[in-house]
């Protein structure tokens, strides 16, 4: 489905990602985890095109996307949720829901699509008049998953979905997660909780200094390099 060919890319000539190969296939749950500072978020942006890219490609569903506009890149059937619950606090849910369907020109497409998204996040229909700024951590990293796929993706992006969320929320993210693949929809997860995203993914990558050094299943936190690439051999 998505292909990334020696991909190089970072922050006002700054190179952060060194030449990473990687690729998800049709209805995968593919994690990519690592210390701080490896690169995992650049790589979500650098497929969003929300950084620079200075050499290599990305090809999804065998189209070169490359520094595509990241709005047709949405066009394409790609969403990408940032880390920080990064919702409209002073809009309500309703509003937020419409803020993320800003692409979709066909008004009964959106009506269709939100009636889907309610009926998978039934409390935001509830509360579609209230507030963002009034549901809790949790919710609001919900009504972050929704919006992103209000369009409808095939594949979704999501950087740290758990940040900062009680273990009881993390549960349900996850399994919201889970729950969003089943129905066909690839995911690409950055996380720092390495277990959790192991454990619901089909596959990992580890990246350290901007290279994917190791890769493989839910037994790849069993491989011994696992400490020296997070803790330096400590």
């Amino acid at each position: 489905m998505l292909k990334i060919q020696n991909l190089k890319a970072g922050y006002n000539g700054m190179e952060i990602l060194r030449g990473i190969d990687f690729e998800i296939k049709p209805a995968e749950i593919v994690a990519i985890i690592g210390p701080n500072g490896a690169g995992k978020s650049t790589l979500l942006k650098a497929i969003f095109n929300l950084c620079d890219i200075y050499s290599g490609k990305i090809i999804f569903k065998d189209k070169d996307i490359t520094k595509l506009p990241t709005h047709y890149l949405i066009q394409e059937g790609i969403c990408y949720v940032p880390q920080g619950r990064q919702v409209f606090s002073t809009l309500t849910i309703k509003e937020n829901l419409e803020m993320g369907s800003f692409v979709l020109e066909d008004h009964e497409l959106f009506k269709r699509n939100l009636k889907d998204i309610y009926s998978k996040f039934p409390f935001l229909k509830e509360r579609e008049n209230e507030l963002a700024m009034n549901l809790s951590g949790g919710q609001q990293q919900m009504l972050a998953i929704a919006r992103a796929l209000i369009c409808d993706p095939e594949l979704l992006l999501l950087d740290e979905p758990s940040l900062g969320l009680s273990p009881k929320a993390m549960k349900e993210i996850f399994e919201k997660i889970v729950e969003i693949n089943k129905e066909g929809i690839s995911v690409i997860i950055v996380e720092q909780n390495a277990k959790k995203a192991v454990e619901i993914a089909d596959r990992t990558y580890i990246l350290e200094n901007g290279n994917i050094v190791l890769e493989g299943g839910k037994e790849i936190l069993k491989d011994p390099r696992i400490k020296e690439i997070y803790f330096g051999g400590r």
